[in-house]
C-alpha cells in the first residue's frame, strides 16, 4: 500500500505521516535519495521478454488510443486529468509488482520528506485506523505535543474534526489530513471517550510536533526499558539521550522493546547499533570486526557504506531486544545486529522478513519513486528476507492482550518474559 501501511491490523500514522516500512539508503536527497537521483524516469520490464515497454510502440500506441477513445465515447462520469496522470505513474511502478515500489506525488514526497525529519506542524499524536471495525482513535498523544497539553488521551475515538464526521469508511491518510494544518491554526475536534461513555469536544492549536520516536523508563530491579517505534531522521539522537540517561540511573541491563516497528533509515538504525556494539568485535558468522549490514545489488555488488562502525562508542550490559511479528526491516537490522554481535537476547515471536531496501528518487518536477535497490544482511551474512529473524526466547502475545491499545507492564507477558531472561544473564 502506498498511502497508509497495514500493520498489526490497524492502519498506524504519525498524524498525517504515514509510516515508512521501508529502509531508504543514503544518498544524494537527504538520506532518501540515491546514487541515481538526478534520473527522471524507470523502464517497465516485460516478465517474459525481458524486452523495455516501448509506449510509443504502434501496439502499445494504438491500445492506449482505443481505451481513450472508449473512455471519451462512454465513462459516465467526468475525467480528471490529474488524477489519470497520477494513476498513469502509479501503474508504471505498480508493474513492477513490487509492494515496495512506488510513485510519489509532488505532495507525497514533500510529507514523506517532513516525516522522515522527525518535525511537522500538527496537533501531535499518534492514530490507528482498526481495520475490521473502521474506528480511527488515538494511540498516545505525542510528548508535550499540542494534544498531550490539550488532554487528549489513549483510546480517544474520532467522532469528528472541525465540521466533518469521521466515518468508517475513510482513509486514515484523509483524516489526518485534517487535523494536520498551519501552524497557529486551530482544529476542533470530537472524540468519543470509552473511559467515561461520553463525547468530549477539545479545541487544539496546532504548533511544531516534535515527533518522539524513542521512549525510556527505569524497571524495577535497575532494568532500563527502551522503546522506539520507527526509525527516522532524529531517532538516533533521541536513543543516545536515553542510553546515556538509563545508565547514568545505574541501569544494571536494558530492554529493547521494537515490537510493532515497521522500520525506517538504514542510516539512522546503523548509527544506533553502532552507539551499543564495540568497533573492534566481530560478529558470529562474519569475516571482519565492525560489520553492522552489507547490501548486495541485482548484480551482487556490495554497495554498503564502509564507514558505518567506528563511534568509539559501546554498551557494556545485559541486553534483550522484544520483537513480534510486525518488526520489520529496519528493527530487524538492529535486531540482528545484536543478536550476532551475542549482546542481546531476542524474546518474542518471530520477526516479519524484510530483507530488502529502498532508495527514493526525486525527479525533476517535484515528484518522485521508491524502488527496491538492493537486499541486505545481517552481520552472520544471513539473508532474512520472507523469513524474519527468530527469537531466542519465543513468547507469543497472551490472546487478551492484543485489543488493548496499551498494555501495563505487569500484565505484557512477553515483557515480563524479556525480564525473567535479562535476569538470568544479571545472576551469572
Amino acid at each position: 500500500m502506498k498511502k497508509s501501511r497495514l500493520i498489526a491490523g490497524s492502519l498506524v500514522a504519525v498524524m498525517s505521516a504515514g509510516l515508512f516500512t521501508g529502509c531508504s539508503f543514503p544518498g544524494t536527497s537527504k538520506d532518501a535519495g540515491s546514487e541515481t537521483a538526478t534520473e527522471t524516469g524507470a523502464e517497465l520490464k516485460n516478465s517474459e521478454t525481458e524486452a523495455p515497454f516501448d509506449l510509443n510502440d504502434s501496439k502499445n500506441k494504438k491500445k492506449t488510443e482505443e481505451i481513450e477513445k472508449l473512455i471519451d465515447n462512454y465513462f459516465y462520469f467526468d475525467e480528471d486529468p490529474e488524477k489519470q496522470e497520477e494513476k498513469y505513474y502509479d501503474g508504471i511502478l505498480a508493474g513492477l509488482d513490487d509492494p515496495y515500489s512506488v510513485y510519489y506525488t509532488k505532495e507525497e514526497y514533500e510529507k514523506l520528506i517532513e516525516d522522515d525529519s522527525g518535525e511537522y506542524y500538527g496537533i501531535g499524536a499518534t492514530v490507528t485506523k482498526n481495520v475490521e471495525t473502521g474506528v480511527t482513535y488515538v494511540v498516545k498523544p505525542i510528548k508535550n505535543s499540542p494534544a498531550e497539553k490539550a488532554g487528549v488521551l489513549p483510546g480517544d475515538i474520532f467522532v469528528k474534526v472541525d465540521d466533518t464526521e469521521i466515518t468508517t469508511d475513510m482513509d486514515l491518510d484523509a483524516i489526518v489530513k485534517m487535523i494536520r494544518g498551519s501552524k497557529g491554526t486551530k482544529a476542533t475536534i470530537e472524540f468519543y471517550r470509552e473511559s467515561i461513555k461520553d463525547y468530549v469536544t477539545i479545541e487544539i492549536e496546532r504548533d511544531t510536533v516534535q515527533n518522539y520516536t524513542v521512549d525510556y523508563e527505569m524497571l524495577d530491579a535497575d532494568i532500563a526499558y527502551i522503546k522506539v517505534e520507527q526509525f527516522i531522521d532524529n531517532t538516533p539522537e533521541q536513543f543516545k539521550e536515553a542510553v546515556d540517561a538509563v545508565e547514568k540511573q545505574g541501569a544494571k541491563a536494558i530492554i529493547f522493546d521494537l515490537r510493532n516497528n515497521p522500520g525506517g533509515l538504514v542510516t539512522a538504525v546503523t548509527e544506533m547499533t553502532d552507539y551499543i556494539i564495540d568497533d573492534n568485535a566481530t560478529a558470529k558468522g562474519a569475516e571482519k570486526a565492525g560489520i553492522l549490514l552489507s547490501t548486495k545489488d541485482k548484480e551482487g555488488n556490495d554497495i554498503s557504506k564502509p564507514d558505518c562502525c567506528s563511534d568509539k562508542h559501546s554498551v557494556d550490559l545485559p541486553m534483550a531486544v522484544l520483537v513480534n511479528g510486525n518488526s520489520a526491516s529496519a528493527a530487524e537490522i538492529f535486531t540482528g545486529v545484536l543478536r550476532d554481535y551475542g549482546v542481546a537476547t531476542i524474546v518474542g515471536e518471530n520477526t516479519f522478513g524484510k530483507g530488502i531496501v529502498q532508495s527514493v528518487i526525486p525527479l525533476k518536477d517535484g515528484s518522485a519513486i521508491k524502488i527496491t535497490i538492493a537486499k541486505y544482511f545481517i552481520p552472520s551474512g544471513d539473508d532474512i528476507h520472507l523469513k524474519g529473524i527468530a527469537p531466542d526466547v519465543e513468547v507469543p502475545l497472551d490472546e487478551s492482550l492484543k485489543t488493548k491499545v496499551e498494555i501495563p507492564h505487569d500484565e505484557d507477558n512477553q515483557l515480563q518474559a524479556a525480564i525473567k531472561a535479562i535476569n538470568e544473564k544479571i545472576s551469572k
